[in-house]
């Protein structure tokens, strides 16, 4: 926590300003981030005098001439959270998570959309590379099974890959959205439908201003929320260089628990993961690795269910022999195809499955990759990438 937020001397969160229009323009203003609004509420001793000594302490720091945001700027950006259905969390106000406050760089506020109950319950973190593998996915929803069933809301990033898969497979349990832009804007755009159920089933939460679209540095601090949220953060995939990585770092700095899937080494998609185990990072086999980890005795039963769900195989399409499609048709089945499969073999029709694609498309698809070399067959059906 900032110094002197929570020393004698300076009162607690309950007594704040409570008048949303004067947080949102300190917070808006130039030059304030949120280890600055904290320090200047601590020295102020409320947000009210902090804004109007805001000018003065500018001036006083070779600033001249400035000014703090209009009015008319953060009236806005409510009418905007009025018009998307959001609620505005103040720090150390009814609603805002409390495992939050403890952070020296704490969001002072939080447009939240969805079930806010959902932010008091313990939470575990689980990100991963947007390039996820068939494996990487499948361990992702096996670790939200065993979380949900012990009662752990899941939080993570909606990015594509990991993160979607673990909001998809958590919608019913409970899962967390932080996001990078404004809660208004979803990005990517690929999870239109996935923020959309996570609003109405879950909760989607962010600190930047209603309509903004992220940019690259709003994903670190995305990444410190979706931490400072868990007691656990579990990374399932990652490279060597990833905003993964960063969040695991956070949440080291944090106080919080971390955790990893380990990989194949030859997987580059694994190498972040084997880094933090290297360095010290508790290895996840299952979920129930995460709950030792965080203390958590549940109902969970470790490895109830086998790994590959019994799914039946779609059979291929009737009729008559389908024309020859185009190169780049073809060429799309081989990306997707490659994505899915990394050094450790994956079993055929579980990347049908995965595809959800028909193996009357996928087999010279298949038989193509292997007589180029790309990918290997080795026995029991089971299929791997060569890199």
């Amino acid at each position: 926590m900032a110094p002197g937020l929570n020393t004698p001397h300076t009162p607690s969160p309950a007594p704040l300003d409570a008048d949303p229009l004067l947080w949102l323009r300190l917070i808006r203003s130039r030059r304030v981030g949120p280890v600055t609004f904290h320090r200047l509420l601590a020295e102020q001793g409320g947000v009210a005098a902090a804004l109007a000594a805001l000018p003065e302490i500018a001036r006083a720091s070779g600033v001249e001439n400035y000014a703090v945001c209009p009015l008319e700027v953060v009236k806005h950006e409510l009418a905007l959270g009025r018009i998307a259905g959001a609620r505005l969390l103040l720090w150390g106000q009814k609603g805002y998570p409390a495992a939050l406050m403890d952070l020296p760089d704490a969001p002072p506020i939080l447009w939240a959309q969805g079930d806010i109950g959902l932010l008091s319950r313990p939470m575990v973190a689980l990100v991963g590379a947007r390039n996820a593998s068939s494996l990487g996915l499948r361990m992702t929803r096996r670790l939200v099974e065993g979380l949900a069933t012990a009662g752990q809301v899941v939080v993570s990033g909606l990015a594509r890959g990991i993160d979607a898969e673990a909001h998809r497979a958590a919608l019913e349990s409970g899962t967390v959205a932080v996001q990078a832009g404004g809660v208004d804007v979803i990005y990517p755009l690929e999870n239109a439908d996935l923020a959309a159920e996570i609003a109405a089933k879950g909760c989607r939460i962010s600190e930047q201003p209603m309509g903004l679209e992220p940019q690259a540095r709003h994903f670190p601090q995305r990444n410190r929320i979706v931490s400072g949220l868990a007691r656990a953060v579990v990374v399932v995939e990652a490279a060597a260089r990833s905003g993964s990585l960063i969040t695991a770092k956070n949440a080291l700095d944090q106080g919080r628990e971390v955790l990893a899937v380990p990989g194949h080494p030859f997987d580059a998609r694994a190498a972040g993961c084997n880094i933090l185990l290297r360095d010290g990072a508790t290895l996840v086999r299952s979920a129930q690795d995460v709950l030792e980890a965080i203390g958590v005795q549940g109902s969970f039963v470790a490895q109830a269910q086998p790994m590959v769900e019994p799914v039946a195989v779609p059979d291929p399409l009737p009729g008559p022999v389908p024309p020859r499609r185009p190169l780049a048709d073809i060429a799309a089945v081989h990306s997707q195809i490659l994505a899915r499969l990394g050094p450790s073999p994956l079993a055929e029709d579980q990347l049908i499955r995965d595809l959800a694609l028909p193996p009357a498309m996928l087999s010279p698809a298949l038989i193509s990759l292997e007589l180029e070399g790309r990918i290997l067959r080795q026995s029991g059906g089971l299929l791997s990438r060569v890199d």
